[in-house]
C-alpha cells in the first residue's frame, strides 16, 4: 500500500530502456520516501523477467501474463492498471513518455481522477504549503518539465489526489543497476477480474514493426547541426565527420524544420533526449528547447560564429568560427590521425 509503482513497457519481451531508467530513479525516490519500489509488467511469456527488474531495484514485480495481453492494446492494459492501482493505492505511478505511455497514462489518470504530468525531465520529493489555507504537505512528488515552448521550467504538484502520476521522457534519467538489488518478489495479477468483453473486442490480425534505422539515442558520439549550418548540402560535412568518428548525426528542431535533416535525428524537447560521451554542436544557438535534450552529455564542443551563443554557456569547449571553415579542418585532422 502507498508504494511507488513503475509500469514497465516491453519490446520483444524485454523491458525498454526508459522503464529501466524509471526503476533507477524510482529506487532513489522510494528510498527517500521509505517505501517499496514495485514494477508492473503486462504481456506474455514473462517467466524470469523479475530477475532483470530486481537488478534495477524492484522490491516487488506485479505480472499479468496471458496471450491476450501481447502485443499492447489500450483497453486491456488500461483496465488492468486501473484495477491494480485501485487495489494497491500507490502514492506514485510512473511510466515512460513513449507512444505506449502517452496512450496509457492519460486513460488511467482520467479513470482514477488523479491527474498526470506528461514529458517530465526531472522528479524530486519535496514539501509544499498552500498559500490560501496554510495547509502543509510533505513528501510530494515534484514533477518538473519544460513549459511554454521550453521558455520556463515548471514544477507541478498533486497535493490531494493519488496516485501522483507522471510520464518521463526517454534518456533524461540514468539507467543504472541498483547497488543492492531488490527482492524481485513476484505477485501474479488475476487480471481477468479487471477485464470485460469489450476490452478484448479489438483483435490484432497482423502486425508489422519497422526497425529503427537511425539510433541517435544510443550513440556514444553525436555530431549535431542547427539552422546555422546553412543548408542540407552543408549537413554533408556533419555526416563526413561522423563517419570518421564512428558517430551519429543529430539535428536541432530548426534544422529539421528547414529540411536539413530527417525528423528521426531531432534532439531536444520535441525530439529525443541523449547523453553521449561527446556532443559536437555545429551552428546550434543553444535555446532551452534543444539543450533540454542534450545538456547531460559528458563533453560538449560547440562551433558557432557567435561567441555569446547560449550553447557556449554549457559547452566544455567553444570554437568561434563558421561551420563551413571549421569542420573541413576537423575532418582533415581526424582522418590523418585515424590512419
Amino acid at each position: 500500500m502507498n508504494n511507488l509503482m513503475v509500469y514497465c513497457e516491453l519490446e520483444n519481451g524485454r523491458p525498454v530502456d526508459v522503464s529501466l531508467e524509471l526503476l533507477t530513479k524510482g529506487r532513489e525516490l522510494a528510498d527517500t520516501l521509505g517505501c517499496q519500489l514495485e514494477a508492473v509488467v503486462i504481456g506474455h511469456n514473462l517467466t524470469g523477467i523479475e530477475k532483470e527488474l530486481a537488478e534495477y531495484g524492484a522490491d516487488t514485480v506485479w505480472i499479468a501474463d496471458g496471450p491476450e495481453l501481447d502485443p499492447y492494446r489500450t483497453l486491456p492494459h488500461s483496465a488492468i492498471l486501473c484495477g491494480l492501482f485501485g487495489q494497491e493505492k500507490p502514492q506514485i505511478a510512473l511510466m515512460g513518455a513513449t507512444v505506449v505511455g502517452r496512450d496509457l497514462g492519460p486513460r488511467v489518470s482520467s479513470a482514477l481522477h488523479s491527474g498526470l504530468t506528461a514529458d517530465c525531465t526531472s522528479l524530486v520529493i519535496g514539501e509544499h504549503t498552500d498559500n490560501k489555507t496554510g495547509k502543509q504537505y510533505k513528501d510530494l512528488l515534484y514533477q518538473i518539465r519544460p513549459a511554454f515552448g521550453g521558455n520556463i521550467i515548471a514544477t507541478i504538484i498533486n497535493p490531494d489526489c493519488r496516485p501522483q502520476m507522471a510520464t518521463v521522457r526517454e534518456g533524461v534519467m540514468k539507467k543504472e543497476k541498483a547497488a543492492s538489488p531488490g527482492a524481485g518478489e513476484v505477485r501474479n495479477i488475476d487480471y481477468k477480474q479487471y477485464l470485460n468483453d469489450t476490452d478484448l473486442a479489438v483483435k490484432i490480425i497482423e502486425r508489422h514493426m519497422e526497425e529503427r534505422k537511425i539510433n541517435v539515442k544510443g550513440a556514444p558520439v553525436i555530431v549535431s547541426g542547427g539552422y546555422g549550418v546553412g543548408s542540407k548540402e552543408n549537413f554533408k560535412l556533419l555526416f563526413e565527420l561522423a563517419e570518421i568518428l564512428g558517430a551519429e548525426v543529430g539535428a536541432s528542431r530548426a534544422a529539421v524544420d528547414a529540411g536539413f535533416a530527417d525528423h528521426a535525428r531531432q534532439i531536444g524537447q520535441t525530439g529525443v533526449t541523449v547523453r553521449p560521451k561527446l556532443y559536437i554542436a555545429c551552428g546550434i544557438s543553444g535555446q532551452i528547447q534543444h539543450t533540454a535534450g542534450m545538456d547531460q552529455s559528458s563533453m560538449i564542443i560547440s562551433i558557432n560564429t557567435d561567441p555569446e551563443a547560449p550553447i557556449n554557456k554549457i559547452a566544455d569547449y567553444a570554437i568561434t568560427g563558421d561551420v563551413g571553415d571549421v569542420l573541413p579542418k576537423m575532418i582533415k585532422y581526424y582522418r590523418q590521425n585515424s590512419k
